[in-house]
């Protein structure tokens, strides 16, 4: 099993835990909140800087970025500026030390969602990020809302993968099954109830097959994919931008 396919799964095996990825250079801080968020029922990932936030955020969905601004290299205001300019849906909570008007206007600009000065009592990031999750949930879904994946688009409506002016068609199949999963995004769907959608037999390994073809059209790397990944003993669940 692949190391995402591992983290997939333990995810999923914790009741479906928000998964916050924690970003900051203070090793000290890292750890206390990592250990605090855990205890109140998160999922947490870490990143040391910029540049490991971004490859971590290739592999995996977070619910939440909890970003520190005042980082070397590229700062937290630059990322979330850049995060947000690729589309990326994913809520981002900054932490500073700066707590003037002027610097949370900066912040928010950018794109976070909220801005938390330091120091600060983990009880009051607690409420607010429990805040921006009930937010995020709440958000009504357009009937006509575009399913990305990458530098793809779902036409559910004709059928095909939609890349400016360029159009990848999709088999019948594989159409279906895309049009299941993203009716589920974020949810194991599991091989049986696939199987029935697209009127297979689970047992012959077949819907397996066309998400190996499905990878192959929408992944940059299907050996190591993004958007729809497998949940061992469960089935799949997809991923979008």
């Amino acid at each position: 099993m692949s190391n995402i396919e591992a983290q997939t799964d333990r995810l999923i095996s914790l009741s479906q835990q928000p998964h916050i990825l924690v970003v900051d250079d203070d090793e000290r801080l890292r750890k206390l909140l990592s250990q605090f968020l855990a205890e109140n029922n998160f999922l947490v990932t870490t990143a040391v800087d910029a540049a490991d936030a971004r490859q971590k955020l290739k592999y995996l969905q977070y619910d939440l970025i909890v970003l520190d601004v005042m980082m070397p290299g590229e700062d937290g205001l630059a990322l979330t500026k850049s995060l947000k300019a690729e589309k990326l849906a994913t809520p981002v909570l900054l932490l500073t030390a700066r707590g003037e008007i002027e610097a949370r206007i900066h912040g928010l600009e950018a794109g976070a969602d909220d801005y938390l000065p330091k120091p600060f009592e983990p009880r009051e990031l607690l409420l607010r990020m429990n805040a921006i999750l009930r937010r995020v949930a709440a958000k009504p879904v357009a009937q006509n809302e575009a399913v990305r994946f990458g530098r793809w688009t779902l036409d559910l409506e004709r059928g095909e993968l939609v890349d400016n002016a360029e159009r990848l068609p999709l088999t019948q199949v594989e159409h279906t099954l895309l049009k299941a999963l993203s009716g589920k995004k974020g949810e194991v769907v599991g091989r049986e109830e696939l199987a029935q959608l697209c009127e297979m037999d689970a047992a012959e390994r077949t819907i397996d097959v066309q998400i190996t073809r499905l990878r192959k059209k929408l992944e940059e790397d299907p050996k190591l994919p993004k958007y729809i990944q497998t949940v061992r003993g469960k089935g799949y669940i997809l991923w979008t931008d």
